[in-house]
């Protein structure tokens, strides 16, 4: 398959997926969706499938400029689209698309300081918004930031920045220890209702969760005995970790929360579907304790020293290939749209990668309403 077809089939699946299978108000929470367009696609008029007030029609940079391309941008911009340019470089034919397009992404692997600098200094005087891509570290972030661009995209914000010769701050050591309580096998009902009710903002978060929507209760639960009694001391401590994790993420970026969120409900519906499995709150966790490294600033061994998991989510998080690693694998290929792999890990797992747009929809939902109880202090 050439380069062409490879992006138009590209293109289709997230049209198809983000309007059809997951709904943009859901794979977006209000936010606008950056879908990318072919040559194909956008002669084809397939932006028309999107509402104009949540989509922007991004543009590749394969995308041979002619004048077919800018009547098709014209016409867009006429009918209330928001556009945007992948990979701009500044005098390519590019420029042509100038006066129909809001945003702008430039790639800070690709271009110099200088050149960003040159090029976000012109574009805002337009009104074009700037968006830094592949961001990979703090130092390109902050220089990006510097000369003006005001979005960035990047691995840098999945990826740890490592403080080893620093101690922790003492509430996160607090939450770290809390977190490993929660997770011990011996860990009984009385322990766990003391251990929350001396945390102030953890009460509230388990109570506030448990009186949402998730559960459609008739009668307010005011207890966190009540609260245990209700839900089952495995689902609480589940619930519980989730409000910890939060916790030690006070100060990181709040985007980083919501993935690791997403990964935990995804990793723990796909596990419930292995053959004989019976591990999916293990799952969550390995999902749930993914990003660890990022939120305490640790490389992922010292993150889980003083974490009690099973050794084989153990394992999954330190990088073995094992089972659990192959679930976490599945779900972080199809978060970054890595369809293919996942579904090779998929079969792997001897399950159907048809069940994952699903999945990571029911995810979206459920990690959009914790995200909203997780934020309320």
């Amino acid at each position: 398959m050439d380069c062409t077809a490879a992006g138009d089939l590209a293109g289709a699946r997230t049209l198809s997926d983000a309007v059809l299978t997951l709904g943009l108000d859901v794979l977006t929470s209000g936010r606008l969706a950056f879908v990318n367009f072919t040559r194909s696609l956008l002669l084809g008029e397939a932006a028309t499938l999107l509402p104009p007030l949540s989509a922007v029609i991004e543009i590749r940079e394969d995308v041979a400029i002619d004048a077919d391309v800018v009547d098709a941008c014209r016409n867009l911009h006429q009918l209330g689209f928001v556009l945007a340019l992948d990979d701009f470089v500044s005098g390519s034919e590019a420029e042509a698309l100038m006066p129909f397009v809001k945003f702008v992404k430039v790639d800070v692997l690709q271009t110099t300081a200088t050149d960003r600098a040159m090029l976000a200094a012109r574009l805002r005087q337009r009104g074009i918004r700037l968006i830094a891509e592949k961001v990979e570290t703090a130092e390109m972030a902050a220089e990006a930031r510097a000369v003006g661009f005001r979005y960035f995209q990047g691995y840098y914000f999945c990826r740890p920045t490592t403080f080893a010769a620093t101690s922790m701050p003492e509430r996160q050591v607090a939450y770290v220890g809390l977190l490993g309580a929660l997770n011990r096998l011996d860990f009984g009902i009385d322990e766990l209702e003391d251990l929350i009710k001396h945390d102030v903002l953890l009460s509230y978060r388990v109570l506030r969760s448990i009186n949402s929507w998730l559960y459609g209760l008739r009668h307010e639960i005011t207890s966190i005995r009540h609260a245990l009694v209700f839900l089952g001391l495995d689902q609480i401590r589940k619930w519980a970790s989730v409000w910890v994790l939060a916790g030690l993420n006070s100060s990181a970026a709040p985007e980083i929360m919501n993935v690791a969120l997403m990964r935990a409900r995804c990793c723990e519906l796909v596990g419930n579907m292995l053959v004989g499995s019976e591990e999916g709150a293990s799952y969550f966790l390995l999902g749930l304790c993914s990003l660890l490294d990022v939120i305490l600033g640790r490389p992922m061994a010292d993150a889980l020293a003083d974490m009690p998991l099973a050794a084989e989510i153990n394992d999954a998080l330190l990088g073995t290939s094992n089972q659990p690693r192959d679930v976490l694998d599945a779900i972080i290929a199809y978060e970054q749209g890595n369809w293919d792999e996942a579904a090779v890990v998929m079969d792997r797992l001897q399950l159907s990668a048809a069940t994952l747009p699903e999945v990571y929809a029911n995810a979206l939902r459920w990690a959009r309403e914790l995200s909203k109880i997780t934020k309320a202090t």
